[in-house]
């Protein structure tokens, strides 16, 4: 999936959430590159296809990024598939893919999906306790960068703080190490001055919680990176 390489940030909408057709109209028009679809509880065939159609109008890049296999919906432009290096059950790395190829595999549209190498970096969110994470130290998560990108040759590094703002030094650390891995950072970003930051080292920023506690300061993420 090409697209990733041209986006510089993205919305990222939980369908457990709800939000109005008039903050969906601003987050649409707002100048961010695409949306994501996704969540980590909650997530139905019913809510996700909900959302999609309620999305389907707008000149946008739609994903879905598949957390819950009885949640895969088609109609979007693209799916990534998070594969959790830092999870300690090899469930979330290899067996949930491997069920939804076995189940799927005929019709998976391939060249519209995208693994992502998903490293969880916050213990208090749902997704690092539903995966069974263990918290990595820095040298940790370099490792598993350089995994992602020499060893699985993944498109994607996904550096997930999922609810909290991560460490900047350490996202330029890792910036510095992929070559030709996406480096996509997530979690916790609430302001502009937050999401220039980070998009300094990261290649993409996706933003999700600010939609639905302050759309002005969410809407400031996208000026700040698209100056």
């Amino acid at each position: 999936m090409d697209l990733l390489r041209t986006w510089n940030h993205v919305f990222k909408l939980d369908p457990n959430k709800p939000i109005s057709d008039c903050d969906l109209d601003i987050i649409c028009r707002s100048g961010t590159d695409a949306i994501i679809v996704g969540g980590t509880d909650g997530v139905t065939f019913e809510n996700v296809t909900d959302l999609l159609e309620r999305l389907e109008g707008y000149d946008l890049p739609l994903i879905l990024e598949v957390s819950d296999m009885e949640a895969i919906a088609p109609g979007f432009d693209g799916y990534l598939i998070p594969m959790v290096l830092n999870s300690q059950e090899k469930r979330w790395m290899f067996d949930i893919q491997h069920e939804a190829i076995k189940e799927y595999g005929d019709i998976i549209p391939w060249e519209d999906l995208a693994v992502e190498g998903y490293c969880v970096l916050n213990p208090e969110a749902k997704v690092f306790k539903k995966t069974n994470c263990r918290i990595p130290e820095q040298e940790d998560v370099l490792a598993y960068a350089k995994m992602c990108e020499q060893l699985l040759h993944l498109p994607v590094f996904y550096m997930e703080y999922s609810g909290t703002y991560g460490d900047p030094e350490l996202v330029q650390r890792i910036s510095s190490e992929l070559k030709e891995t996406t480096l996509v950072y997530g979690g916790g970003i609430t302001s502009g001055a937050q999401a220039e930051e980070m998009f300094a080292y990261a290649d993409v920023i996706v933003v999700g919680n600010i939609i639905y506690e302050d759309m002005n300061r969410a809407l400031e993420t996208v000026r700040a990176v698209k100056r």
